[in-house]
């Protein structure tokens, strides 16, 4: 053991003396070392060195809006069977859908449940939420937590108007939040997360009834709000009205341009001789007239397995709902046992056990797409080895985001500042720590401005000032690969193998480090010899 750790000494050693004699001497080299006390003037040019060297630094290349990305390895030559989720997966919808959802929500509110009728001329707010943010039920704050549980500072809101930090500590003894408080995988708890899309204007409608009870000095509690208005969004589905106003109203709420690309991947993957499935909590109707919209009367015929009204996530937990025949001419389900699945018949509930004994579908050749983390995901990756895409719509317009000039500039010199403070925070002099808090001060607000870039109120939906969120922690568990729409599939071949990016770890070395400091000691070198030059005119002039 001892010669294995003077082995390691012994090649860190070599490693450190050959790095160092590639670099010529400047004042980075002594600057690097942790005990060494700088003085202001030399921070100030390190400072400057640093900055040069991000604004010299090439710019990522962009990322493809329409690319689907990896949290895992995956080969489609090994998928024999495709499955889909049918809202916001096979059925891509408008921004109106959402303006609908908080328009009958407004409504319910104030004819069924009596809340003030100066509600139903509230607007709906698209840029307000960003998905998967948590709402304490209990407290009435909606806030953005990272993968750790903490509270992401800046984030939280009570109704419209934001919550300052300091009560924010208070509230909550800190920032984290204890595992007990925090939802379920299925979304229920205190914590109630806001996973699914059609929940943006529930959330909306939330902080916008909340706002109103306080400016209007009106007494309630957080909890009754929250329940009402979640009850009466969930209502506008259930009783059918929200599918009737889509069903009236098709060309307004399903994107047009993508309903041919989505029956041209489901004939590619048929024609190669692919199964598909379609598992949907939405009734037969409903999909039949949206499906023929898109795809054609014949849509049916693509499809080996239809099954409808399957309430998920129910579907793959329990093993104990029979499949039913669902009877498409009385658009009823019929009391027949079924002992078998059959193409162009159509099958009401089920439970993925049956479905697994009766199709032999298992395991890994089976790629399941859904935009829902809990109940589309989670149980078919975890608890039988199904491959899982997600359907994340905003993605296409973060990327966009990402790729702008402005953005890439500030998150280079961000990450510059950022491992500047970290070399340089043990200087101990007044004026050193006077830097260093104005290096942390212009990192705050380089934090904000990048935020800001997506969204002014929560940020990213991928990330918190620097951590990933607790909605990606999800994602990239729960689901292989991503991608902003389904039929992006269409990019790609069936025998394409998506491949993760390496995930630097914190104790492997960082090759940003070693670029920084030889763009920071050419700099350095270059002021040197520009000084020189000049005390030498000065000295023959």
């Amino acid at each position: 053991m001892a010669t294995a750790r003077f082995g390691c000494r012994a090649i860190s050693r070599a490693f450190t003396h050959a790095f160092q004699r590639r670099r010529a001497p400047c004042l980075l080299h002594e600057l690097g070392k942790r005990s060494y006390v700088a003085s202001k003037v030399q921070l100030e040019d390190l400072y400057r060195s640093r900055k040069d060297a991000a604004e010299a630094e090439v710019a990522s290349p962009d990322q493809n809006p329409e690319a689907i990305f990896a949290n895992n390895e995956l080969s489609l030559s090994q998928v024999e069977v495709y499955g889909f989720d049918y809202d916001y997966t096979l059925a891509t919808y408008t921004p109106d859908l959402h303006k609908l959802i908080f328009s009958l929500g407004k409504e319910a509110l104030v004819n069924r449940l009596k809340y003030p009728g100066e509600i139903l001329q509230l607007e709906y707010d698209s840029d307000f939420a960003v998905r998967g943010l948590h709402y304490d039920v209990r407290k009435g704050l909606l806030m953005k937590i990272d993968q750790f549980h903490n509270i992401q500072l800046g984030t939280v809101y009570r109704g419209l108007s934001p919550v300052a930090d300091e009560e924010v500590k208070a509230l909550y003894e800190g920032t984290h939040i204890p595992v007990e408080n925090m939802n379920t995988f299925y979304g229920s708890g205190r914590m109630h997360q806001m996973v699914d899309l059609f929940a943006l204007p529930e959330v909306t409608l939330i902080s916008m009834v909340t706002e109103y009870f306080i400016k209007n000095n009106i007494s309630y509690d957080p909890e009754y709000v929250f329940y009402d208005i979640r009850n009466a969004v969930q209502a506008i589905h259930s009783s059918g009205i929200l599918h009737q106003a889509i069903v009236r109203g098709l060309d307004r709420y399903l994107c047009r341009d993508k309903c041919h690309e989505v029956k041209l991947l489901l004939e590619k993957l048929a024609g190669e001789g692919k199964k598909l499935f379609l598992i949907t909590n939405s009734g037969f109707p409903f999909i039949d007239v949206g499906m023929e919209y898109m795809v054609g009367q014949d849509w049916q015929e693509l499809f080996d397995i239809v099954i409808v009204n399957a309430r998920k996530p129910k579907f793959f937990k329990e093993g104990y709902r029979p499949f039913r025949v669902y009877n498409t001419e009385i658009e009823a389900p019929e009391w027949g046992r079924v002992t078998q699945l059959r193409k162009g018949v159509v099958y009401h509930q089920g439970n993925l056990h049956e479905l697994q004994k009766m199709t032999g579908w298992y395991g890994p050749k089976v790629l399941y797409f859904g935009d829902h983390v809990y109940s589309d995901l989670i149980d078919p990756s975890l608890r039988f080895g199904w491959r899982t895409g997600a359907i994340i719509p905003e993605l296409e317009t973060e990327v966009c985001k990402q790729n702008s000039p402005v953005y890439k500039s500030s998150v280079r010199w961000l990450i510059a500042l950022q491992h500047l403070i970290d070399e340089m925070q043990h200087q101990n002099s007044e004026e050193s720590k006077d830097m260093i808090k104005a290096w942390l001060a212009e990192r705050s607000e380089l934090r904000v401005f990048t935020k800001s870039l997506f969204n002014p109120h929560f940020g990213s939906l991928f990330r918190t000032y620097h951590n990933p969120t607790y909605f990606f922690r999800r994602l990239a568990r729960f689901a292989d690969i991503y991608t902003s729409n389904l039929t992006n599939l269409l990019r790609y071949s069936t025998d394409y193998t998506f491949y993760p990016h390496r995930i630097l770890l914190p104790h492997e070395p960082s090759l940003y480090t070693a670029r920084v400091a030889e763009r920071t000691s050419t700099h350095a070198e270059r002021t040197n010899t520009h000084a020189d030059r000049s005390s030498a005119n000065s000295e023959l002039h």
